[in-house]
């Protein structure tokens, strides 16, 4: 692992598992704003939280979870996808602007809900890093050229033995 994944990926978790920690310890605060991300999820997603301060610390285990594997390195890639997945409904229950009247606080939820965008697309370029080893799609090519490869010469193998059978049933002597 290059020194640069291994200072910013912790970089990166650090903030997930801060306010992760702060909202499994105490979920009251963010619980009112989750209520507008909470409550339709839970209608769709059978077993998903109906209680809001629960939901809130259901997000705050991934967050935590998450975060603490992508700082030491550990299924980086899923845990940039699950820490993606934690930050949207966050970003639109906590950070509505468009929402919001006073100018002053229209504007700061803006910074917030920007700061948050920006983190995302952090998270996503994370969750895309194979660490300098080829992707999944480029192996799964690379896999199938190769067996093509070999049925190809396997094909050729058995023509040319096929071929020389032949020959040496017509041969005088035989």
């Amino acid at each position: 692992m290059s020194v640069m994944r291994q200072v910013a990926r912790p970089m990166l978790a650090w903030i997930f598992i801060q306010f992760g920690f702060n909202h499994l310890r105490d979920p009251s605060a963010a619980a009112p704003a989750a209520e507008a991300v909470v409550t339709p999820l839970a209608e769709y997603l059978p077993g998903f939280p109906k209680d809001h301060e629960q939901a809130v610390r259901l997000n705050g285990a991934v967050q935590v979870g998450a975060g603490a594997m992508l700082a030491m390195g550990r299924m980086p890639r899923a845990a940039a996808l699950a820490l993606a997945a934690s930050l949207v409904p966050t970003t639109v229950a906590g950070h509505a602007f468009w929402k919001i009247e006073d100018p002053q606080e229209r504007n700061q939820q803006l910074v917030h809900f920007l700061k948050n965008l920006s983190m995302l697309g952090g998270l996503l370029l994370a969750a895309a890093d194979t660490g300098g080893r080829p992707c999944l799609a480029r192996r799964s090519r690379a896999a199938t050229a190769h067996a093509r490869r070999d049925v190809r010469l396997a094909c050729r193998s058995a023509q040319a033995a096929n071929t020389a059978r032949g020959v040496k049933e017509r041969l005088p002597g035989r």
